[in-house]
């Protein structure tokens, strides 16, 4: 009985030390760009029926970007492509998942249920979350809702991340995300973005970016298979030839091991590799204070609406909340079902924003209570307008309405939109003008919402629509900035295009108070000034801002013009030649739509970025 019991612990030993020594196997798929009518729904197709057909796999993760302009349908089509594996997988999100979404990033979560996944597997622990920019174009950021995720993990279980970008400089809060990272036993990290398989390193954590599924002129469709021991790891190549046998193609190994943090990082918490604008410029320029300063715990990726002392604001994780602009202070908060991107307007007690759960809602400005809501039949992404009674808004619903200010119930409705709302509208007694994701910009009759005109951008590309830029209005002129890099001037009662000035912009555009001049800023580090009799050059100035594509509006108040950057930086020009005034670091992300004001012999501006910072800046 005992050499029973003795042969039996020995074959259960056996079993656990061949258990610890077998191997994760999983499949790394990124970058699919789905599309309808593309090639991107074959090669994906075909790297599915080729996982379908191996047995030594344990999952799938997919890398991000899984579809091309993140729309419902193309996220419906995907995850019915994905949910033909014979295996569990797992998804985070791409930047082309969110940037260009039309439910504002809903429908992926409600889809595949999560925003960031844990699991664990044969001695591992696999972790992933999605990376923005949401919504607004801007550099990489791993949102606040997901860095409170990582600090929540526990530490100590030797662990792989995958993400859609790579965590160096591509992402503006790598430092902070690779410390979470080596905090919680990371020894490994996989990304895609690139559409190349690549070796990095992050500051002593070892990385790879995997290919593209799609096939391009060098190489067919395709995808990456891992392999990982309980010490090492290693990746190879699925290629998979139309028209012969798949082949293999090894080409990296490693060795993992828990990995420290060795990085220097400032008085600041910034990591010496911080390769852009410091804190320590504010002491350069000490006459702008901040009076107060705060971080949401939720990313912000919109305006304020203010009245007097009160002032109101959005996150993307669904909260409305209201200060007081004197202390910061807040005085209420609402949370909703869906995140928010919409900046509020507001209007006596009527507090109007649109929210991706596809509703419009009016609270009561002192207490936050709902006055009333109206269902759009998708979500609302875009910003309302509150002019004459109604309340002027868009939506990802092709249409766009005008509302009743006090009741909610429609005054018109105009059905005809193609594409998504994403901007806040030029509204006046004779014309609402808006830009959507079809490369549209629609001028409606305020009064009944018929159609005045349509402007089409020449560029073919829906990526170069107009559709996040603020349009403006002076001397008979609509001004919009385009991401084909041009400002044009549009005839305001004909629709018809004046101008066009070339390399001078991108989505930002502003107004100055008088009127006379319309500021845009290009992508890489120009100011310019046009005037608004004949679109032509006033002037134009090095910003020293480097690479930038905010699509933020540009300000103006007193002699300044306030440049919003987005890498949480604000700098002020002198409206009269370009000249550098000050400059100001807040946080750093994106800087959102400021609310701007003279107090008390005082310039005021209230400022949030996209990172959940919040600041009243005075000078």
């Amino acid at each position: 009985m005992r050499l029973r019991r003795l042969f039996f612990l020995f074959l259960t030993l056996c079993s656990a030390v061949s258990y610890a020594e077998e191997p994760v196997r999983f499949a790394f798929i990124t970058d699919n760009h789905f599309s309808f009518g593309s090639h991107s729904v074959g090669d994906l197709s075909r790297c599915i029926a080729d996982i379908n057909r191996q047995d030594s796999l344990d999952f799938v993760v997919f890398g991000g970007d899984i579809t091309d302009f993140g729309s419902d349908e193309e996220i419906a089509a995907v995850k019915t492509i994905f949910d033909s594996l014979r295996i569990r997988y797992y998804v985070v999100a791409g930047n082309h998942d969110a940037k260009w979404s039309e439910s504002g990033c809903n429908t992926f979560k409600k889809v595949f249920g999560y925003e960031h996944f844990e699991f664990e597997e044969k001695g591992w622990r696999f972790l992933g979350c999605n990376c923005g920019p949401d919504m607004r174009m801007a550099p990489a950021l791993i949102p606040q809702e997901s860095m409170e995720w990582l600090r929540s993990l526990e530490g100590g279980k030797k662990s792989i991340f995958f993400n859609h970008y790579p965590q160096d400089t591509s992402v503006l809060n790598y430092f902070d995300v690779t410390k979470e990272l080596k905090r919680i036993g990371i020894q490994f990290e996989i990304g895609g973005h690139w559409h190349q398989n690549r070796v990095l390193n992050y500051d002593g954590l070892p990385a790879v970016l995997g290919r593209s599924s799609m096939a391009d002129a060098r190489k067919p469709a395709g995808y990456n298979i891992f392999t990982v021991w309980p010490d090492r790891i290693s990746v190879r190549e699925r290629r998979l030839f139309p028209h012969s046998d798949v082949q293999f193609e090894p080409w990296y190994e490693t060795a993992l091991k828990p990995v420290a943090d060795t990085v220097t990082y400032d008085a600041d918490g910034i990591a010496a590799s911080y390769p852009w604008m410091r804190y320590d410029v504010n002491e350069k320029y000490p006459e702008v204070r901040e009076q107060w300063k705060f971080r949401d715990n939720s990313n912000i990726v919109a305006g304020f609406a203010r009245d007097g002392n009160r002032a109101y604001y959005t996150t993307a994780s669904g909260w409305v909340r209201a200060i007081d602009v004197q202390t910061g202070k807040r005085l209420w908060t609402r949370e909703f079902p869906g995140k928010i991107f919409s900046t509020p307007a507001i209007s006596g007690k009527y507090l109007v924003f649109g929210c991706t759960d596809g509703y419009v809602y009016a609270l009561h400005a002192r207490s936050g209570k709902t006055l009333w809501s109206f269902a759009a039949r998708k979500s609302v992404l875009a910003s309302p307008v509150i002019f004459d009674g109604k309340v002027f808004a868009g939506s990802s619903d092709g249409s766009f309405r005008a509302l009743d200010l006090k009741t909610g119930r429609p005054v018109w409705s105009f059905d005809g939109v193609e594409g998504f709302v994403e901007c806040r509208p030029y509204v006046d007694a004779e014309q609402v003008v808006f830009g959507t994701w079809a490369n549209r910009l629609y001028s409606l009759d305020p009064k009944d919402g018929t159609l005045q005109w349509v402007w089409k951008c020449a560029k073919p590309s829906r990526m170069y629509s107009p559709a996040a830029v603020w349009p403006v209005k002076a001397d008979g002129k609509i001004f919009i900035a385009v991401p084909d890099r041009s400002m044009y001037a549009i005839d305001a009662v004909s629709g018809k295009q004046i101008v066009e000035q070339p390399r001078t912009a991108r989505e930002a555009i502003g107004l100055s108070r008088d009127g006379k001049t319309v500021y845009t800023k290009s992508m890489w580090h120009k100011l310019f000034a046009f005037s608004t009799a004949d679109a032509s050059l006033k002037w134009s100035a090095e910003t020293f801002a480097g690479y930038e594509i905010a699509p933020t509006p540009l300000s103006e108040i007193g002699n300044a013009v306030l440049y919003p950057s987005d890498k949480g930086n604000l700098l002020a020009f002198s409206r009269e030649d370009g000249s550098l005034l000050w400059a100001h670091k807040i946080a750093l992300a994106l800087v959102n739509p400021l609310e701007v004001w003279d107090e008390g012999g005082r310039h005021h501006v209230l400022a949030s970025t996209m990172d959940g910072v919040i600041t009243h800046l005075v000078f």
